[in-house]
């Protein structure tokens, strides 16, 4: 089945104070590294959600091979971005990736991919994470979602059958704050 490979990275990280895009990490930006990992993942289409700091983003990231979705609503939380993206995928299945977490393996996507139920998330040692899988029989209720963690309750809504799929390790870092950034330089 065709895949598409959502990256979100509209935010406009008020909790960290600037940009987390354009963070550097191992001599690029974050957002390159996580760019980095969703083309290694091999999808049929690769989506980009920019928002905050969209001009800046396109003026020092790498997009190539990337449709970038501009989301004039970003400030709404990331459900306007995973409606814009799932609006946009014309495959069958939508794997969605946090832009700001360039520690997801390609390895976690492709189990995430072997599920058969409809959505699937990884289970770490330490819980529930990102990356997730979105068959096309759930487009319809992302295409509904609203506000943060949106996609969190539509996962425990009991709408849909939920495969977890085990990963080894803990939770990727996802940069939030400045004390995640530390974090995640002292794990590269």
């Amino acid at each position: 089945m065709s895949t598409t490979g959502l990256v979100l990275a509209a935010g406009g990280s008020l909790r960290l104070g600037e940009a987390k895009q354009l963070l550097p990490y191992r001599g690029r930006t974050l957002l390159d590294a996580t760019l980095d990992l969703a083309r290694a993942c091999g999808f049929d289409e690769l989506l980009v959600t920019l928002g905050g700091s969209a001009a800046e983003v396109r003026e020092r990231v790498d997009l190539t091979g990337c449709t970038v979705i501009d989301n004039a609503a970003f400030s709404s939380g990331c459900g306007s971005s995973i409606r814009s993206g799932a609006a946009a995928a014309t495959t069958g299945a939508l794997v969605l990736l946090l832009g700001d977490q360039p520690g997801v393996r390609p390895s976690s996507v492709a189990a995430l991919l072997a599920a058969p139920a409809p959505l699937a998330v990884c289970r770490y040692d330490d819980g529930l994470g990102h990356p997730f899988l979105f068959r096309r029989p759930v487009f319809a209720d992302l295409l509904a979602l609203h506000g943060d963690k949106a996609v969190w309750k539509l996962l425990h809504s009991g709408r849909h059958p939920v495969a977890e799929i085990r990963v080894d390790g803990p939770v990727p870092i996802d940069v939030d704050t400045a004390d995640d950034y530390r974090r995640l330089l002292e794990h590269q």
